[in-house]
């Protein structure tokens, strides 16, 4: 029997349910999970059913014994790491990405997905204002968008030092010096990894977590070669960001490709208020970001923008594919700009986003998560006991409340209570309570929330004294 909407219709009415009945749970309940992976492993572990369930049923199951298990991630009172939640627009169109089923790597097979994710590119770069030559490909987060970065950059350094890395691969190649400031993501690390470029110089960074260009500039002095550096939208505990005119400057003297990692800062371009954050950012030659961050689309979506087009497909394209239909009319297909050649319609979720908000609502969407931070870290910093350890420019806030042991112990009681969830961390020698707005649905309700729930957990940790 050929599939229609019959045998679908129970099991995506109970999902739509189900759903609609966990998002409405997100304005009050507890924001971290009630049972632990190893509490639920009986309800989904163990044999393997000889009789299947019926799909409706097992939705209902699913829901059932999952919920317990979930973190209330999209909740406006959650800024744990950097997540973000995700906005009406953009996870309608998801449920539809899967609806459709489209493989979106061949632009001739899945035309209309093929269509929305250019747009959606389009409209990128013109929003962050980026070169708008740029090719964009959409991978599965952040750690494979500044892979694919990391990997064009690779493949251009090497060809213009005369080395083909697709004929003889890396053993014998001229050796990439790649420098990263002292506070940049450790995923950077993991790309270069990857890419068997091994360990990175750390460029010593200021007392906010941003590269200082002279560093920059003395380290590449001390040797010649191919040169790889990577700057940083965003740091991660206080949100700071490079200095981008003066090292990408530093940069090009030395004739090295520079690569931003912009999680979630890249998304600072779109507010003409953070100009002074983020200027001369478009100079860099590629570019990494995760929509679900700061945009809000739902997993899984990252961003890869890359200034020379050649590189990248070379990088990530295929050379010998005679059972694919290419479109000869095109820019290209999709799978030449990301690590996958089969993949889901991720784009689309990012198109959904951006047509629904427009450039005024993306704008107001990253300003109001900037005010809330610092909303946040302003209301703290007149508690006795509170220590707020970066100047708040953007997203992030990092507290501290005296002594280690006591900044630990506040960050197990806030989570403990569950009214917010904030993560533990270490930022330059001191146990920190973290704070990352993330989330689209995040008000000032929200942030009186917060603020009360650490004072609170001050209180109570300096009453066991």
């Amino acid at each position: 029997m050929s599939a229609g909407g019959e045998p679908y219709s129970e099991a995506l009415s109970a999902a739509a349910r189900r759903a609609a009945e966990w998002l409405a749970s997100l304005p009050d309940r507890h924001v971290g999970p009630a049972q632990s992976a190893h509490d639920l492993a009986a309800d989904f572990g163990g044999p393997l059913p000889e009789q299947g369930m019926p799909a409706a049923a097992l939705v209902e199951y699913l829901a059932d014994k999952a919920e317990p298990g979930l973190m209330a991630m999209p909740s406006g009172r959650f800024f744990g790491w950097v997540i973000g939640g995700t906005l009406p627009a953009a996870l309608a169109a998801d449920w539809l990405v899967s609806a459709w089923d489209q493989n979106s790597g061949l632009r001739y097979a899945t035309p209309a997905i093929a269509a929305i994710e250019e747009g959606a590119g389009h409209w990128l770069l013109d929003l962050l204002g980026l070169p708008p030559d740029s090719d964009v490909g959409f991978t599965t987060g952040a750690t494979m968008a500044n892979f694919t970065g990391l990997a064009a950059a690779r493949w251009r350094l090497l060809a213009d030092a005369g080395w083909d890395l697709d004929g003889d691969g890396l053993a014998g190649a001229p050796r990439i010096r790649c420098f990263v400031g002292q506070e940049r993501h450790e995923t950077i690390d993991l790309g270069l990894r990857y890419l068997g470029l091994g360990r990175p110089i750390a460029v010593p960074a200021d007392s906010q977590g941003r590269l200082v260009a002279a560093e920059l500039d003395r380290l590449l002095s001390e040797g010649t070669g191919p040169a790889l550096v990577c700057l940083q939208a965003g740091n991660l505990h206080s949100g700071a960001f490079d200095p981008f005119d003066a090292a990408i400057r530093v940069a090009r003297r030395h004739g090295a490709w520079v690569h931003v990692d912009g999680a979630f800062g890249l998304w600072a371009a779109a507010v003409p208020e953070f100009a002074d954050l983020t200027r001369g950012m478009a100079l860099a030659d590629s570019w990494g970001t995760d929509a679900h961050k700061t945009l809000n689309v739902p997993y899984d979506c990252g961003i890869a923008i890359v200034r020379d087009s050649a590189a990248l497909r070379s990088a990530m394209g295929l050379q010998h594919t005679s059972y694919l239909i290419h479109d000869v009319e095109g820019p290209g297909d999709p799978f030449e700009k990301a690590p996958e050649l089969s993949r889901r319609g991720r784009g689309v979720p990012v198109w959904a986003a951006l047509r629904s908000l427009g450039r005024d609502g993306v704008a107001a969407q990253v300003r109001g998560l900037a005010d809330a931070a610092s909303k946040i870290g302003s209301r703290l910093a007149e508690v006795d006991g509170v220590e707020v350890l970066n100047t708040v420019d953007y997203t992030q806030v990092s507290l501290a409340f005296g002594d280690d042991a006591t900044t630990r112990a506040v960050t197990a009681r806030v989570i403990e209570d569950g009214k917010v969830w904030m993560s533990g961390s270490r930022w330059q020698g001191r146990d920190v309570l973290r704070v990352s707005v993330s989330n689209w649905s995040t008000d000032a309700d929200d942030v009186g929330t917060a603020v009360e729930a650490v004072s609170s957990a001050l209180a109570a940790v300096r009453a066991m004294d």
